[in-house]
């Protein structure tokens, strides 16, 4: 879920079909948007891996693919058992997918592909914090190259200190 940035109720009835070396294309059930979404190293690795004897790709003990509720009870199982508190959530992934591909300044509308959204506006809720975080960077740093090439007009050694007038002050 969050290499493919799929929502549970697409993850859990994805077929080895919709997967190739290259990416995973599916129909967003919530939206009937069509997702072609390229395949991250550790996704491919991983599913390279995975058994192949069943058309799903994720499928409960008895070779079965589970149902949207029994996919959200096989994370939650999955949650605890990695000792992580209940309140991380499978949708929680496809949030994390958006944050990172937003901090890799992956554009807003590139970003829409890959998950999927309908409107600009979804994608850029991952985007608008990103810009935010490079936008602080990117200023100290503008800033401090600033400071940089200028030529001080009072050196650092008489900072702090009175100038010393010759004469009676009146």
């Amino acid at each position: 879920m969050l290499h493919a940035g799929t929502a549970r109720v697409d993850v859990h009835a994805m077929t080895w079909a919709q997967v190739d070396p290259d990416g995973i294309g599916y129909t967003r059930n919530k939206t009937g948007v069509a997702v072609e979404i390229g395949m991250q190293t550790g996704l491919l690795a991983a599913l390279n891996a995975a058994n192949r004897s069943h058309v799903t790709i994720i499928n409960t003990e008895f070779g079965k693919p589970f149902t949207v509720n029994g996919c959200s009870g096989f994370m939650r199982n999955a949650i605890r058992a990695a000792g992580l508190p209940l309140d991380c959530k499978p949708h929680g992934l496809r949030k994390t997918m958006g944050r990172l591909m937003a901090d890799a300044d992956v554009s807003s509308h590139d970003i829409m592909a890959a998950l999927g959204h309908t409107t600009l506006k979804q994608a850029e809720n991952y985007t608008r914090e990103a810009d935010r975080r490079r936008g602080g960077l990117r200023a100290v740093i503008k800033l401090n190259d600033h400071k940089a090439n200028r030529v001080s007009q009072t050196g650092s050694d008489s900072l702090g200190k009175t100038e010393k007038r010759k004469g009676k002050s009146k």
